[in-house]
């Protein structure tokens, strides 16, 4: 399946998002042959101690190019669509933005494209590369796909491949997959421009017997650590919620101890999960199968530290994360 070519091999670009991803992936659309028509971006929210008002990333970039923009509060509020309407672009770009409706995905002549962090049809949903590093993928990607009807359904444009190392994170990965998704994103809408993309069905991406995994919404609970679990799954764990939102445990107190980076480790100590064993300047923790050492954290009402300044400013003894 194909789309027809614009005669100008210019398009009208739409664009939609909101954080620092879409912000960059903005600025490279702005540098390539096709035309930002307006800027849709979250309205300014409340932020900080004193709560005042904040713009988002893609705002600051709009208003730095002189780019027209707007915020609706309501993607389905009329005066939002006659806005769409007077901007009259080809193709709708969106990047990190919420939920669109169809009045909105619908409007532009191509659709709107989407630019998604992994190799779609694997990891739909709203957390693709934090679910890919908890999961231990060694490969992730960027895919960019036309919107439909059902989240991340489209049909596929472009993807591109980005490695995943043993001890990268989820802010790692993240800027790996933007570097390379910026450039797809382009690619592909000079794609539909000339007329050459070529749109594949995701249903005939995946092999009938193979897993699917999805990447919903991540929530607290989801960074709780099962000290039951192997020393590679809470590896895994610690490093796929990092820097954001942040796995955690707790001492019998009900101190909550947020972990940000850790080892695995060769050697392996007896103990019940959870039990602790400090040895000089490390913190190593027993696990369901395996030890794992913990190397920066963050005691509650605390910055975030190394563990050997954790450990010289212990007042008492620790036994075992709960």
């Amino acid at each position: 399946m194909s789309l027809s070519s614009n005669p100008s091999r210019e398009l009208r670009l739409v664009f939609l998002g909101t954080p620092l991803f879409a912000a960059i992936c903005l600025e490279q659309l702005l540098e390539s042959r096709h035309h930002v028509v307006g800027v849709v971006t979250a309205p300014d929210r409340p932020a900080g101690r004193g709560q005042t008002l904040r713009s988002s990333d893609v705002k600051k970039v709009a208003i730095e190019h002189n780019l027209p923009l707007t915020q609706p509060e309501k993607l389905k509020d009329k005066s939002f669509h006659a806005q769409l309407d007077a901007w009259n672009a080809d193709l709708g770009v969106v990047v990190a933005f919420r939920m669109l409706p169809e009045a909105v995905w619908n409007r532009p002549r191509l659709g709107t494209v989407n630019l998604h962090g992994s190799l779609l049809p694997q990891y739909r949903g709203a957390a693709p590369i934090h679910w890919a590093v908890i999961r231990g993928e060694t490969l992730t990607g960027a895919t960019t796909f036309l919107l439909n009807h059902e989240i991340d359904t489209g049909h596929v444009l472009g993807q591109v491949e980005v490695p995943i190392g043993p001890d990268d994170n989820t802010g790692t990965v993240h800027d790996r997959i933007l570097e390379a998704g910026k450039h797809l994103l382009v690619k592909s809408i000079d794609a539909l421009s000339d007329g050459t993309a070529k749109l594949i069905p995701q249903d005939s991406m995946l092999d009938e017997d193979a897993e699917r995994r999805e990447a919903p919404k991540l929530f607290k609970e989801n960074g709780r650590i099962d000290w039951s679990e192997s020393a590679s799954s809470i590896h895994n764990q610690i490093r796929g919620l990092n820097p954001f939102p942040g796995a955690w445990t707790s001492l019998p107190s009900g101190e909550t101890i947020k972990v940000h980076a850790s080892q695995r480790i060769e050697s392996a100590f007896d103990g019940q999960p959870g039990e602790i064993h400090i040895y000089k300047s490390t913190l190593h923790v027993s696990c369901g199968v395996g030890t794992i050492s913990l190397t920066r954290i963050q005691p509650q009402g605390k910055p975030a530290m190394d563990v050997k300044d954790f450990l010289n400013g212990l007042r008492t003894s620790i036994q075992y994360f709960q």
